[in-house]
């Protein structure tokens, strides 16, 4: 074939060079507009992985490169005078420039032409003029941007400024070092990238980008290759105690917005996109590099394996688009969670070190504590201690390795309600209940959760067709409550709610005067909670001429006074339960934010039923960035102030629960389906058995 690859990056070399290599025959050029010496940027991440892939396809390269690596095990996160270390991550860094000249080199040995300075502008013509074009051009992807009607790009920038810095300090781990300023926070993400340099790489909000004199000092235009000297100079005074006394230096630096691109097509005809031209992904996963030599190396093996160009270029999009769209996943729950990390920043030290490392979602308690034992033992008794009067509630005791335990084994106390720990079963009932009376199916179902070794056990007054509208009714939740009270450690609690448009019909009065007597029923039948379902009911829809928008949220934008509208009528209603429900009971409310309250409204809804009584929110539901995304939003916006539990709920495993309360995304967790047997919590002196990963 004759090949023409656009991009004379870390893609393009690479592709080019193990296209050739797998088949000599192949007539490759690579068009790369900028000199040889133009490289700019510092260095690149590579983990073990990917330098396990790169020495299986050409063990030549790298052990080239081997000798440039500057390798890590731990991670430092560096947050208001602590410095806490995790280990056992095995990355590799090295510079861009040494990457390059490296992958040129051997394309040069293989009989690839690389042809510099030299700018593609009539792609048409590339195209008939050869079998395959590869695209690898970056971000910016003017190939992209020709065949947009096919390629269907979607570039989303990101709200956080960052730019890209190198230093003569020489690093022995990654580094997250937060600097608060008054504007907000700022971060560094810093790692070594030879035996001789670190890349620095700065990103705050606009917010505090603003605040913090940047917008003022950055110039109006900068040059090819010019950086923004002003902005270094200030950068190099706010991170003096990181730098102790060595060099910031730019090369082509300058603020940027981080750009998340995603095309529904990666192919047009004979054009094919690799790497960023195709998709990024966050800086803050590392990713970039290693995506788009993967790719290169996929296209490679297709070109060999498939019988033309057309099946080849159609069997490489099946096998990376899967792989790619979950690194970007994991590269968004990153990302977001770098541009609203004021929103953690309240967070003790410690918390704040698990929350920073498991932020994408790809790295749970379960492989950190495979990484490194000892970051997490330390982490767990942290996190006993902070709740040292539930330990002194239900003593949990630590494990005879001086373990405190894993996390969602330890205690927690919900307005006065004493949980033996964090875990927390749904037991939806099967079938009907005759006349709405609970029987023998509502007695195994709930029952069997309890002794499943949760914490607390929810069931709904409607579940299995189950009420709490006649004595009679109530009388058969007395047996199932009693049976959990006698043969489990489990609290109970019950969910109240109309299901359909009867709760959002009904006159105000008649629907308190419902609720006050179920929950009047509830308390004489032993409930030790109560938990109001302002979900997927009619109790608090949108308004009626808002439907709800593909987002999610109302299209009414959800201001506060037409919120606080929506919220009367529930309000009335939790008045009403806890004017007659037990004082020393909780109360909880169930809301589902993904369906009826856009961003940012939910914390506002979560404080609304906190200031009538609530002491707890039990959230269902998360976004594309994460399944706890919505409880961690009001937790760490509304909760730790506002003094509620929040309950996490939507897609959560058994095995989830550690990772997020550890993290402080949540109080408690709703597991997605009933534990098995006994209760998970392992013998003192062994180790957890519980399964876990990334």
């Amino acid at each position: 074939m004759r090949i023409a690859v656009i991009g004379g990056g870390a893609g393009g070399l690479y592709f080019g060079m193990m296209a050739r290599r797998f088949d000599p025959g192949h007539e490759i050029t690579v068009w790369e507009r900028n000199a040889p010496d133009e490289t700019f940027g510092f260095g690149v991440v590579l983990s073990d992985q990917t330098l396990g892939d790169i020495e299986r396809a050409d063990a030549r390269v790298l052990s080239e490169l081997r000798p440039m690596l500057a390798r890590w095990d731990d991670i430092d996160v560096r947050f208001r005078g602590t410095v806490f270390r995790a280990g056992g991550n095995g990355f590799a860094a090295l510079s861009r420039a040494g990457l390059l000249k490296v992958l040129r080199g051997r394309c040069a040995r293989l009989g690839v032409a690389v042809r510099f300075g030299d700018e593609i502008t009539d792609v048409d013509a590339l195209a008939a003029d050869h079998d395959v074009v590869v695209a690898a051009d970056g971000a910016n992807s003017l190939v992209r941007a020709r065949y947009a009607g096919t390629f269907r790009p979607r570039v989303r920038d990101g709200r956080c400024r960052y730019i890209w810095l190198g230093t003569d300090l020489v690093l022995d781990a990654f580094r997250f070092y937060i600097v608060d300023t008054p504007g907000g926070a700022v971060q560094v993400h810093a790692y070594p990238d030879s035996p001789r340099s670190s890349t620095l790489i700065v990103e705050l909000s606009e917010d505090a980008w603003r605040a913090a004199g940047f917008a003022d000092a950055a110039p109006s235009r900068l040059a090819p290759g010019q950086s923004d000297e002003r902005s270094i100079g200030m950068i190099a005074e706010l991170c003096k105690e990181l730098l102790d006394g060595h060099r910031l230096a730019g090369n082509n630096s300058r603020w940027l917005r981080f750009p998340t691109v995603r095309c529904e097509s990666w192919r047009h005809r004979n054009v094919v996109l690799i790497g960023d031209a195709a998709h990024t992904a966050h800086f803050s996963i590392g990713s970039g590099t290693k995506l788009a030599m993967d790719d290169a190396l996929c296209l490679a093996q297709k070109l060999r394996d498939q019988p033309d160009a057309e099946a080849a270029l159609a069997a490489y999009d099946a096998e990376r688009r899967p792989v790619v769209a979950a690194a970007q996943r994991a590269a968004d729950s990153s990302r977001a969670w770098f541009e609203d990390i004021d929103r953690y920043t309240h967070q003790d030290p410690q918390q704040f070190a698990v929350n920073i490392l498991t932020r994408s979602r790809r790295v749970s308690y379960a492989g950190l504590r495979r990484r490194d034992p000892g970051f997490v033992a330390q982490a767990e008794r942290w996190f006993a201690a902070d709740s040292a009067a539930d330990r002194a509630a239900n003593s949990a005791g630590e494990g005879a390795d001086g373990r405190a335990g894993p996390p969602g084994l330890q205690p927690y106390t919900l307005g006065g309600l004493a949980l033996a720990n964090r875990v927390v079963i749904w037991a939806d009932v099967p079938g009907r209940a005759p006349e709405g009376v609970p029987g023998d199916l509502h007695l195994v179902s709930v029952g069997g959760a309890a002794l499943g070794g949760a914490g607390l056990v929810l069931t709904a007054a409607a579940s299995g067709g189950a009420g709490l509208r006649t004595e009679r009714q109530a009388d058969g939740w007395r047996r199932v409550v009693g049976f959990v009270h006698a043969h489990s450690a489990a609290k109970i609690g019950v969910r109240l709610g109309h299901h359909g448009t009867g709760g959002s019909a009904g006159s105000p009065d008649e629907l308190r005067r419902e609720y006050a007597a179920a929950a009047r029923r509830a308390a004489a039948a032993g409930f030790d909670l109560l938990e109001l379902d302002c979900a997927c009911d009619g109790l608090c829809p949108p308004p009626p001429s808002q439907a709800p928008s593909p987002s999610g949220g109302c299209r009414d934008g959800g201001t506060s006074s037409g919120l606080l509208d929506r919220l009367r009528r529930p309000l009335g209603v939790l008045d009403a339960i806890r004017e007659v429900w037990p004082g020393e009971r909780p109360v909880s409310v169930h809301l589902s934010p993904a369906q009826w309250f856009p961003d940012g409204a939910v914390a506002e809804a979560a404080n609304a039923f906190a200031a009538h009584g609530a002491a707890g929110v039990h959230v269902s539901g998360g976004t594309p960035d994460g399944r706890d995304a919505h409880a961690d939003r009001i937790r760490n916006q509304a909760g730790r102030a506002g003094g509620f539990a929040v309950i996490a709920a939507g897609s959560i495993s058994e095995a989830d629960v550690d990772t997020i309360v550890l993290a402080g995304r949540a109080d408690l967790c709703v597991v997605d389906r009933p534990a098995e047997g006994p209760p998970r919590r392992p013998p003192r002196g062994t180790p957890d058995p519980r399964p876990g990963g990334e």
